[in-house]
């Protein structure tokens, strides 16, 4: 008998490995499988690139790579962010995810395999953590477990969010974070608890806020199912709190620091306002129960994500009927659901969820808690020896039922996403879930055929979802940053310097994480807004979290260190494939002929490099007139000519100087002698209209033309001889666009055709620099530079001599508090210069500067943490020496 029970344990335990292996295996195979199919590489010519992963996510990739294998200060601070900003921020919502670490072994464009590996793992690992739940509550789990954590691994927000691949560490965590909740009741211990959340907060303190929020939920739920006396509920309670604090308390070295940096950026867009309102109806939402209901439109604005298959969803419905359960567990539940639907639809709950910011893209991003909490009910429900009521049974076919003819007869409101041929699908599966619960009550030796249903279910979910879905070949990003990488490292290799690279040319707005060179372009949700405010004022494409250092000026350029410049070749030949539509491999950024005012040092097949003798050190002595500069009302005209004089205590030399065309020609468009802020209409709307803007400079300055945001490509098309102007788009202020340069008694033609009926020529200027005073300026800010000595990402040492008139040390460092300045060894203070960059004063003579860059708060937030942990240790220690009270 005793060895009979002995075999038994082992053939159980072997049968809970095996369940545990194919939860993550099924998964894992699965999407490996499809995404062979689509030629993902390395597996063919396509990449699991696109949207935010393909603009954004990769090249952040490649900056953690080139962090942990050669830079690690620029874990703290990086000038490939934009002209320079903190970088714990940007760790903290999408860099700490320990599958990031696979990365190491990807270089260049083969960083796409390891996305690849990173990806399919996160499935695998959200389906394995829930069967680990799913095990560890109910002993008696069968064959159904793998079948659940399938459903769990490829449910909506998964297969929706794949392209988010920050946001998947979050569904991993989550049952092991619940797990650990489970087992303040069960064992009276916290240690899990607080290491799970700990991890989550982190990896990702935005999805840690959305967990932390159903902590709270499900603490309710727990304490409703495990209620035995108030006293041990108190209990409870305090271990619940003491946890979470423990944990924010071991996270702080990262959470205080980023969230001091928040406060700089996405915490200034945080809504101080709301309506009282449904976003949509919400039956609307059983649109997304369906399968293949996510596409591209859906990214913006669409419904949320909840797809978790028939058979889950049947379960959950169900679980609110089974009488084994307390009802004072299944009304919990049942208020606890509520709120979470509620919270899918009704505005002030959403915006709540989303720490009171409207998500850009990607809505109700806490989806996959809702999917968690359903499928966590299923399985309740199945691994609760259920009661089966007919009645209840045949209440749920009816709810179904119902459900299946508001969106039969609602088709056309779903047309973007939902077809006929979907609906139909969606209701078989619906019928063969029924058809399980029935067959599972009758022969329950048959979980593994219903394990198969659903897993076929939700794998036909993710494959009709993906295939809406179009991706960035590998080709195209391949060629791309193997040019890019052999055009900065050409750079590099012959200057060790410290000095910022512009490129005409631009995949992404990240390209100089991508290839690790200072830039002063970037996008990230952690952006500090004082760079794109400074952007703006200078005329360069911006937006919420973003810039793009597309529409430089020699000015711009001498300010900003830009001591290099890579061109791509305008050549059609050079493309992707031979083609006549064929992408070029460096797409034109912008269109900058005064580069012909810089000197030509490279050049290979497909990039030229220019050096810019203009270029200013990164800091240099400047007149004290800097400290009081205020161009808040300046356009950026006058912006950059006043910032730029009064750095030599000339603030009143006029770099620019407005000029008018020679010959303006109406084609279909009314006339009007005052060009800047008229209406151009159309007389025929049949008929295209053009202005035609012809003028011939007098001199061979640079010439640049201001355009107002309503000028932009939606608008209007523009040419300059006959050829497209390239230009970043959109921008929502007005920008600075190169013109002319070195093209004295030559006409250059502008051409503007109206895309629609009218078009407001706002802020249309033409402007000349003033080349002398330019040069004159630049000379006098050129004498007294900050000569470099040593550098890295966080930190700068060099020296500078000044004379009595320009003893100010101005740099285009952006200031910040985490920045401290020493001179000759000793403290000094830092000013803020034009509301964006660092300085600081001298006196006459020669002085060794020192700049080095710490988080603020990183010590408040390190002492915290180490309290916490020190906190641990102690506990365990005397629980270790006495087995008292204390639980860890």
């Amino acid at each position: 008998m005793q060895r009979s029970n002995l075999n038994h344990t082992k053939h159980f335990r072997k049968s809970q490995q095996l369940q545990l292996l194919l939860s993550f295996f099924i998964p894992l195979i699965l999407m490996m499988s499809y995404f062979i199919y689509r030629k993902m590489a390395p597996f063919g010519s396509s990449s699991l690139l696109t949207v935010d992963l393909g603009q954004q996510y990769v090249d952040l990739f490649a900056y953690f790579r080139h962090t942990i294998l050669h830079d690690p200060t620029a874990f703290f601070y990086s000038f490939s962010k934009a002209i320079g900003g903190d970088m714990l921020g940007t760790w903290a919502y999408y860099l700490m995810s320990p599958f990031n670490f696979i990365l190491l072994f990807f270089s260049g464009k083969t960083i796409t395999t390891g996305i690849f590996i990173i990806t399919v793992l996160k499935y695998a690992f959200a389906g394995l953590t829930f069967a680990i739940l799913i095990q560890k509550m109910y002993r008696q789990a069968s064959w159904l477990i793998p079948g659940l954590a399938t459903a769990y691994a490829l449910m909506g927000f998964t297969i929706a969010n794949q392209l988010n691949l920050i946001w998947l560490d979050a569904p991993i965590l989550l049952p092991l974070i619940v797990l650990g909740m489970e087992q303040i009741f069960t064992t009276g211990k916290i240690r899990w608890f607080v290491f799970w959340l700990t991890l989550i907060l982190i990896i990702n303190y935005y999805m840690a806020y959305m967990i932390c929020i159903f902590c709270i939920l499900y603490f309710i739920f727990a304490s409703a199912n495990h209620y035995t006396a108030i006293k041990e509920w108190f209990t409870a309670i305090k271990k619940f709190v003491c946890g979470a604090l423990l944990a924010a308390g071991l996270s702080s070295w990262m959470l205080i620091p980023t969230f001091y940096i928040l406060t700089q950026s996405k915490v200034q867009y945080t809504e101080t306002s709301f309506k009282f309102k449904f976003e949509y109806f919400p039956f609307k939402m059983l649109s997304k129960l369906l399968p293949g209901t996510f596409n591209f439109q859906q990214m913006p604005s669409g419904l949320p994500n909840i797809f978790i298959g028939a058979f889950c969803l049947i379960g959950f419905i169900l679980y609110f009927s089974n009488q084994r359960l307390s009802i004072r567990e299944r009304l919990t539940a049942a208020i606890i659901s509520l709120f979470l639907f509620l919270s899918l639809c009704f505005e002030p709950l959403n915006l709540f969820w989303h720490a009171m910011q409207y998500p850009w893209w990607y809505p109700y991003r806490f989806s996959f808690i809702v999917c968690f909490w359903m499928i966590f009910l299923a399985s309740r429900y199945l691994f609760s020896m259920p009661t089966f009521s007919s009645k209840s049974f045949v209440l749920t076919i009816l709810i179904f039922l119902a459900g299946l003819s508001y969106l039969w007869f609602n088709l056309k409101v779903f047309k973007n996403y939902v077809h006929q041929d979907q609906f139909i699908i969606g209701s078989l599966f619906v019928l063969l879930g029924f058809l399980c619960f029935v067959l599972l009550r009758q022969r329950p030796s048959s979980s593994w055929l219903i394990t198969v249903l659903i897993i076929l279910d939700v794998f036909v979910n993710a494959c009709w979802s993906l295939n809406n879905l179009s991706y960035v070949s590998q080709s195209e990003f391949g060629k791309y940053t193997t040019a890019l990488n052999s055009a900065i490292s050409q750079i590099q290799k012959k200057d060790a310097g410290f000095y910022r690279i512009g490129t005409t040319y631009m995949r992404t707005k990240d390209d100089a994480m991508q290839a690790a060179f200072n830039g002063a372009s970037h996008f990230s949700s952690t952006f500090e807004t004082q760079i794109p405010n400074f952007m703006q004022k200078i005329g360069q494409p911006e937006g919420d979290g973003f810039v793009t250092y597309s529409n430089g000026t020699l000015i711009t350029d001498s300010l900003l260190n830009m001591k290099y410049w890579s061109k791509n070749i305008d050549t059609n030949q050079l493309v992707n494939n031979t083609t006549t539509n064929a992408t070029p491999i460096l797409p034109a950024l912008t269109y900058r002929p005064d580069l012909t005012d810089y000197k030509l040092v490279g050049q290979d097949t497909l990039t030229q490099t220019f050096k810019n003798p203009y270029a200013l050190s990164i800091g240099f002595g400047a007149s004290s007139q800097a400290k009081k500069f205020d161009g808040r009302t300046l356009d950026p005209m006058q912006y950059q000519s006043q910032l730029y004089g009064s750095l030599a205590g000339q603030s009143k030399a006029k770099l620019f100087t407005a000029q008018n065309f020679n010959e303006v020609i109406f084609q279909n468009i009314n006339q009007t002698t005052k060009l800047t802020g008229s209406v151009l209409k159309k007389n025929n709307l049949s008929k295209a209209g053009i202005v035609t803007f012809k003028f011939t400079p007098t001199t061979n300055d640079a010439y640049y033309l201001t355009l107002g945001q309503e000028l932009n490509p939606d608008n209007a098309t523009f040419t300059v001889n006959g050829k497209a102007l390239t230009q970043y788009s959109p921008y929502r202020n007005t920008v600075v666009v190169n013109f002319a340069n070195h093209s004295k008694g030559k006409t250059v033609t502008l051409k503007i055709q109206l895309k629609k009926m009218n078009l407001w020529l706002q802020n249309f200027t033409l402007y000349r620099l003033n080349q002398r005073t330019f040069t004159k300026i630049h000379k006098q800010l050129a004498a007294a530079p900050l000569k470099i000595s040593h550098h890295n990402s966080h930190r700068l040492t060099g020296k500078i001599t000044v004379a009595k008139e320009n003893n100010f040390l101005m740099t285009t460092i952006p200031y910040g508090k985490g920045w401290h300045a020493k001179v000759d060894g000793h403290s000094a203070k830092i000013t803020k210069v034009a509301g964006t960059f660092c300085g600081v004063q001298l006196t006459k003579g020669t002085h060794q500067i020192s700049l080095t860059y710490w988080p603020p708060y990183l010590l408040t937030g390190t002492l915290i943490s180490l309290f916490c942990l020190i906190l641990i240790l102690v506990a365990i220690y005397f629980q270790s020496r006495n087995k008292r009270q204390i639980k860890i």
